[in-house]
């Protein structure tokens, strides 16, 4: 554990003390060399766990900051979300100067985490293998397309690896592979960056050594598509894309009704059937002895399901969900993400919480989608200003205002001098 490091905020109740203990990563220090989306959802996860994450962005020969602050569209979601809980350090890595502001910034932390193209953090000599004999306790969590092999030169994204993965083939009707609708192996190739972290972490306490994690997307998404290979080595039967399937349940799908509206309906066992059929007045099928069974209800999907949407369309979504919440049957409105900021559930449950975007509107944000000793881990610092922490970080690290000023615009002639102490 950093000497360096700031604790984090309380975290989950302590009974036998009467008062909050900390978070389980206070007193951990996390220096992220990162954009986009993979490896800021590495230092998020740490962060919200208590971690002290600095993450260093550009500045200098023309850059200014982290890109993904700039991004339109799609990607406008990308920094506020996976940026907060961490502080904003601004360097020119390409000074000398600025190199080594970050070394020595590193020689305080236990955990470094970076997701540029390979070659790129060796060519600042910020790679493992050239700070790993200086800080041998240090914990290198790399984020790649590939791990290491015949594809590690290949440059990847989320879609690429979908693709190539076969995510966006199972996604997809028959030839017309679609990829998953939000970044899937960017955001778990960061949760597995992290628990790696974590893991080399525990393992430094028996060990006293430091090592290097690596997580990559395209094995990440190979992962998540792991259960389709295992039915096809288990069958000898290839997995059909998700429209196409041969579903195991009769009623699984989604119907139209009143007014347009759309509602996902399931009922998946004998019982369930029962009472789908009686809470809604159909007890002709209920009794219809080629339906006795769930699989005769999939073998007579092709007359059964024009004949369920008929009799469901006449019925509003709303009351159709009453109906099947009071059975206890699985439903799902089909709900857009801008809805889910007013999700009734979300909202009193505390898996929202409030934050500042860099340019001071107030909005709400998603939290980890779990709890300790019963609580959420909260935010604690919203998403950073570029640089909003430069100074206190650089002066911390004995450098004078001045050279911190300095360092932190890109500008190398002040910072020539010697630290402080």
């Amino acid at each position: 554990m950093s000497q360096d490091s700031s604790p984090g905020t309380p975290g989950t109740p302590d009974s036998a003390a009467g008062q909050a203990a900390p978070l389980p990563y206070a007193g951990i220090r996390v220096v992220e060399f990162t954009h986009m989306v993979m490896g800021p959802s590495c230092g998020m996860m740490l962060a919200d766990l208590g971690a002290e994450v600095i993450k260093i962005e550009p500045v200098g020969h023309g850059r200014d900051g982290d890109a993904t602050r700039k991004l339109l569209g799609s990607g406008s979601g990308f920094f506020p979300l996976f940026n907060r809980n961490k502080k904003s350090l601004t360097l020119d890595l390409q000074t000398e100067e600025g190199k080594q502001a970050a070394l020595r910034l590193i020689a305080t932390a236990d955990v470094v985490c970076e997701n540029f193209k390979p070659g790129t953090m060796r060519k600042l000599g910020l790679d493992y293998d050239s700070l790993k004999d200086r800080f041998e306790r240090l914990i290198y969590v790399s984020h790649k397309g590939f791990l290491p092999g015949p594809y590690e030169h290949r440059t990847a994204l989320d879609e690429v690896v979908q693709m190539m993965g076969g995510l966006a083939y199972m996604t997809g009707r028959p030839g017309d592979p679609l990829r998953a609708g939000a970044s899937v192996n960017d955001i778990m190739g960061g949760m597995f960056g992290a628990m790696g972290a974590m893991a080399a972490l525990a393992q430094r306490e028996k060990t006293g050594c430091g090592q290097e994690v690596q997580s990559a997307l395209f094995e990440n998404n190979i992962f998540l598509v792991a259960q389709h290979m295992m039915q096809f080595a288990v069958t000898g039967k290839p997995a059909a894309p998700m429209p196409a399937r041969i579903s195991a349940w009769a009623i699984y799908d989604v119907f139209e009704v009143r007014n347009g509206e759309q509602i996902f309906l399931a009922v998946v066992s004998d019982g369930a059937w029962r009472l789908f059929c009686d809470a809604f007045g159909l007890g002709e099928l209920r009794d219809d002895p080629r339906l006795g069974s769930n699989n005769d209800r999939v073998l007579a999907r092709s007359w059964l399901m024009p004949l369920l949407r008929e009799k469901m369309a006449p019925h509003s979504a709303a009351h159709i969900a009453e109906i099947f919440e009071k059975n206890g049957l699985p439903f799902a409105p089909i709900a857009r993400p801008q809805d889910l900021l007013e999700d009734p559930h979300l909202n009193a449950t505390g898996a929202l919480a409030p934050i500042t975007l860099p340019d001071g509107r107030e909005t709400k944000t998603v939290l980890l989608p779990f709890t300790l000793g019963g609580k959420r881990l909260d935010v604690r610092l919203s998403p950073p200003r570029l640089g909003e922490h430069s100074l206190e970080i650089l002066t911390a690290l004995g450098y004078s205002s001045e050279q911190a000023q300095a360092l932190a615009r890109g500008d190398a002639t002040d910072s020539h001098a010697k630290a402080s102490h």
